[in-house]
C-alpha cells in the first residue's frame, strides 16, 4: 500500500527516519504540499498523512482509492470531515502527542509570569542592574509559588470533542 505524507517538514525536520514508516510499503514523503499539489501528490495512494496540509472535500471526491488519512496533530480541523464520512474513509489523529509539551509550556508560562525572566535578563543588560543604587535589584515584583495554590478553567464537552469517527464502532 503506497503511503504518501503530505508535509514531513512539520513532523521530521531532519532529526528522525523515515524507515519505520517506509517499512510498511512504498512511502512518499513531501516536505511541505501546496493546496494545488494535494491531488496530484495523493492520487492513487489508499493512505495519507498530513499534519497541516488541507484534504478539502474537493481534494477527496478527486482521490477514489483514499481509505485512510492520519491526520499527524491532535485536531481534524484541517479534513472535510463530511467527505470523508461520505466515502467512508477513516479519519484519525494523535489526541495526546503533545501532552508533556503543553505541561511543559504551562510550567515555562507560569515561571514567567511568576518571575518575568526575559524582561529581567533584558533589563540587567541594558545596564539597569550596574546602575541600581540597590545590590539586589529587580524589575517586577517577584512571585513565590511556594504555599499558593493554582485553580485551572478549562472546558470540556462536546465543543472539545472530535466528531464521531466514519466508520462503525466496535
Amino acid at each position: 500500500m503506497r503511503i504518501v505524507v503530505l508535509d514531513g517538514h512539520t513532523l521530521n525536520p531532519g532529526d528522525l527516519t523515515w524507515d519505520p514508516l517506509k517499512a510498511l510499503g512504498p512511502c512518499e514523503v513531501h516536505d511541505r504540499t501546496a493546496p494545488a499539489q494535494v491531488v496530484e501528490r495523493a492520487a492513487g495512494a489508499p493512505i495519507v498523512l498530513t499534519n497541516k496540509t488541507v484534504l478539502s472535500g474537493s481534494a477527496l471526491a478527486q482521490l477514489p482509492r483514499l481509505e485512510y488519512i492520519g491526520v499527524l496533530a491532535t485536531g481534524y480541523n484541517v479534513v472535510d470531515m463530511e467527505a470523508a464520512r461520505q466515502r467512508n474513509i477513516c479519519v484519525t489523529n494523535v489526541p495526546a502527542y503533545g501532552t508533556a509539551s503543553v505541561v511543559q509550556m504551562v510550567f515555562a508560562h507560569l515561571f514567567h509570569f511568576a518571575h518575568h525572566v526575559g524582561e529581567h535578563s533584558q533589563s540587567v543588560h541594558n545596564g539597569d542592574w550596574s546602575r541600581s543604587p540597590d545590590f539586589c535589584y529587580w524589575n517586577y515584583p517577584l512571585v513565590e509559588l511556594a504555599g499558593l495554590t493554582m485553580g485551572i478553567v478549562g472546558l470540556v464537552g462536546s465543543a472539545a470533542r472530535p466528531p464521531s469517527p466514519p466508520w462503525p464502532s466496535a
